[in-house]
């Protein structure tokens, strides 16, 4: 066999080889940028729609939806809803996913070969050498590589999803909070007046020998410790606002939404899940993601014990052409050039172990993600049955009881059987309860959302609750 017969088997090899792995392995551009999957659970899950803003077509459809929604007063489904379309953050991290599937598109292409051409001249001759490169290692393994490609990609997408369900849990956790404070704020700030007003009531009754300076002293502050009281709950109520405002991506004349007055009244029940670690295992996006990166290093195993002692194979089809200056004369030789790399220290050993020690890392991290997942389902459940109980219990015990007590003692005083302080040592205990009701309703609110993060994915911060300062306690005040 001469040498073009084996140059034009090498080259009928590389031909075969670089078409079967054009088959097997190109992906082209999706039409969504793979926004899909996170699209699908974001309506799955959160009832809610999402989009990649590419151009500004869009942006002004998008732009348009959220000021439509912003006519009416908030709910949190509509913040939600207003975030997940206007919250720059989330459009970032679409834009990451359309850098995954470029990456994705590229690994499954063929790597490009390389021509040469060098001239080398001298008496008597020209030397012209051309030269064609590709390597066929990289054509051999193109299928795997671009398996493990796509894998990443879907990585990248349940990754887009989990930005998605993180951004909602994040707004309506800032929902709930803003509205409490803001209920709490105007409650503290009818209490205030009524303080005022008993604290006027106390100065002219002092300056009648009424009272004396101890109780009247008493009154007094009450008053000014209310009223430093209402002071910071209001800038907890705006900086709650401002939190709200930065999760929906709000700005300029946006920023003037309407919020309700109160949250939301509690559910006649609380929600039943007997199975919930079942369905947190089976439904978190961040387990999703680390079960497709197991098999993807699954994959890149099997590829890096497979080419463990061949790193390097290039095929080159060499062509070239002497002339001869005095005769004009031409030859032409044809060949080929294999370059590969020698296991003469290395023979792969390191790269398996590697490899070896990344899959059995991943595995030990997936089994302790699950068993974290299925803690974390219980524990949300728990708080979320347990702050329904005390949201309930303040709802159905201890407010009604306190307003019989109100109504009582109103009574006992017009029949002149107690004294004013009296009434007022019970006006800030009624205050306390009403206080602590709020706050229960919040936290039943922050904790119904920590359950859906705990099953679903979106986890970012979710245990920490809103520091609101109770009104002092008017224990030591009283005749």
């Amino acid at each position: 066999m001469n040498i073009n017969q084996v140059s034009k088997r090498a080259s009928r090899v590389t031909c075969v080889l670089a078409g079967s792995a054009l088959l097997a392995a190109c992906q082209t551009f999706s039409g969504d940028g793979g926004l899909q999957v996170a699209a699908d659970i974001a309506g799955a899950e959160l009832k809610k729609d999402v989009v990649a803003i590419k151009n500004d077509e869009v942006a002004a459809a998008a732009y348009d939806r959220v000021t439509h929604l912003l006519r009416r007063p908030l709910t949190a489904d509509t913040a939600v809803q207003v975030a997940l379309l206007n919250n720059r953050g989330l459009q970032a991290a679409y834009n990451e996913l359309g850098l995954a599937e470029a990456d994705m598109v590229r690994s499954s292409l063929p790597p490009n070969p390389t021509f040469a051409v060098q001239r080398l001249s001298s008496s008597p001759e020209i030397e012209v050498e051309k030269r064609v490169v590709a390597s066929i290692l990289a054509l051999a393994t193109l299928p795997v590589r671009a398996s493990i490609a796509g894998d990443r990609f879907s990585q990248a997408q349940l990754r887009a999803a989990e930005d998605t369900l993180r951004v909602a849990a994040e707004t309506r956790r800032s929902y709930y909070r803003a509205v409490a404070a803001s209920e709490l704020a105007a409650f503290l700030a009818e209490s205030q007046r009524a303080a005022e007003t008993a604290t006027k009531l106390a100065q002219r009754l002092g300056e009648t020998g009424a009272i004396n300076k101890l109780d009247q002293a008493r009154e007094q502050v009450f008053y000014a410790e209310l009223t430093a009281q209402l002071a910071k709950v209001r800038q907890v109520a705006n900086s709650e606002r401002e939190r709200l405002i930065r999760q929906m991506g709000l700005w300029g004349a946006d920023l003037n939404f309407r919020m309700p007055a109160a949250l939301p009244a509690l559910p006649r029940r609380p929600l039943t899940m007997p199975a919930i670690e079942v369905e947190a295992v089976a439904r978190r996006v961040d387990l999703q993601v680390k079960r497709i990166e197991l098999v993807a290093l699954a994959k890149s195993y099997g590829l890096t014990q497979a080419t463990r002692f061949v790193n390097l194979l290039d095929l080159a089809g060499v062509s070239r052409t002497v002339t001869d200056r005095e005769s004009g004369s031409k030859v032409r030789d044809t060949g080929f050039d294999i370059e590969f790399q020698i296991p003469l220290f290395d023979f792969g050993e390191v790269r398996v172990r590697q490899a070896s020690e990344i899959y059995a890392q991943a595995i030990n991290l997936l089994t302790e993600r699950a068993v974290n997942v299925r803690s974390e389902a219980r524990d949300a459940y728990r708080t979320y049955r347990s702050a329904f109980d005390i949201a309930r219990h303040y709802e159905n015990e201890v407010i009604p009881i306190r307003k019989i007590i109100s109504d009582e003692m109103m009574l006992r005083y017009n029949a002149m059987m107690i004294d004013v302080f009296a009434l007022l040592i019970e006006a800030r205990q009624r205050l306390n309860s009403n206080i602590a009701a709020i706050e229960a309703r919040r936290d039943f609110w922050l904790a119904k959302t920590n359950l859906g993060v705990a099953v679903v994915g979106g986890g970012g911060g979710g245990g920490e609750m809103m520091a609101t300062a109770s009104a002092p306690s008017g224990g030591e005040a009283g005749h």
